[in-house]
């Protein structure tokens, strides 16, 4: 389903989607971290690449693709994501449980959302 509105609200850094019937801010750490592409997703199941460090991110610019997507350009050089219209709305509807599902992956890695705050590990 195609959104009647789309707004980026750069302040607080959320991309707005509005329907028919329903209104939804994504924020750009989340549309970061869940990006469809390659670098993200990986080639197969199992091959997803953890997003840490992504708090502050935003987006720079959206580009349209064709009538069933669009490029969402972030200003850590990530360009490379698709989001295609159902996509998006599947982030949408099902965003408090894909954020928690990336926390708690965050955490069983050691990672943080935060780029200073990484954490590293040392083998004695």
């Amino acid at each position: 389903m195609i959104p009647s509105k789309i707004h980026l609200h750069q302040k607080s850094r959320e991309l707005e989607l509005g329907y028919e019937n329903a209104s939804y801010r994504l924020p750009c750490e989340f549309l970061r971290v869940h990006s469809p592409s390659a670098e993200v997703k990986g080639h197969g199941p199992g091959q997803e690449v953890l997003q840490a460090g992504k708090k502050h991110v935003a987006i720079t610019d959206i580009k349209p693709v064709g009538h069933y997507a669009v490029q969402l350009i972030f200003d850590d050089g990530h360009d490379s994501g698709i989001y295609s219209w159902d996509y998006l709305r599947e982030l949408a509807e099902n965003q408090q449980h894909l954020w928690q599902a990336y926390l708690d992956r965050l955490h069983a890695a050691g990672a943080s959302r935060d780029p200073d705050a990484q954490v590293l590990h040392f083998e004695p």
